[in-house]
C-alpha cells in the first residue's frame, strides 16, 4: 500500500502541536475591567467541576485553582485528544487599595466571575474647605495689630 507523505503538512502538524501546548499552558484566559467602585475578573473554565474551584488570597496574591478531570471509559482508544485535563492555577499580584476580604465569586456557563471592590480608603473623596464668616481687609487687620502692640 502506497502512502503519500507531505513534509510541509507534517511540519505544520508539529508546529501546531507545540504552539497548542504553549497556548494551553495558560489554560485560563481572563478579562479584567473596572466599573464604578469595583473590578470584575472573568475567567474561562469550561468543563471544570465547580466543586474543584478554589479562590484564595494571601497577602497581595490572588490564587485561582480549578481541576478538569478526564471523562472516558477505561477501554477508549483516543483518536484526537486536544482538551487539557488536570489542575490549572493562576496567580495575580494585586495592588493596594482593594478590599480583598470582600471578594465575591460566581461560576456559570463555564465562566468564573470575581467582583473585587475598591477599599474605602482608596476611593476618591472630596475635602470640604471651611471659611470664616467675618471677612476683614488687610489694612484693618494690620492697624489693629499695631494698636495692640503699641498699648
Amino acid at each position: 500500500m502506497a502512502t503519500y507523505w507531505d513534509p510541509f503538512q507534517e511540519m505544520d502538524r508539529l508546529f501546531s502541536t507545540f504552539a497548542g501546548n504553549a497556548r494551553q499552558s495558560g489554560g485560563m484566559p481572563m478579562d479584567l475591567f473596572r466599573t464604578g467602585d469595583h473590578y470584575v475578573l472573568s475567567m474561562d473554565l469550561p468543563g471544570v467541576d465547580p466543586g474543584t474551584i478554589d479562590v484564595s488570597v494571601e497577602d497581595r496574591t490572588l490564587t485561582i485553582r480549578a481541576e478538569r478531570t478526564q471523562r472516558s471509559d477505561g477501554e477508549a482508544q483516543w483518536l484526537v485528544r486536544e482538551r487539557p485535563t488536570g489542575t490549572f492555577a493562576r496567580q495575580l499580584t494585586v495592588g493596594r487599595g482593594l478590599a480583598l476580604d470582600s471578594i465575591s465569586a460566581s461560576y456559570a456557563d463555564g465562566v468564573l466571575s470575581l467582583t473585587i471592590p475598591v477599599s474605602e480608603d482608596a476611593k476618591p473623596r472630596k475635602v470640604e474647605v471651611s471659611h470664616t464668616s467675618g471677612a476683614t481687609s488687610i489694612g484693618q487687620g494690620a492697624s489693629e495689630s499695631r494698636q495692640t502692640i503699641e498699648s
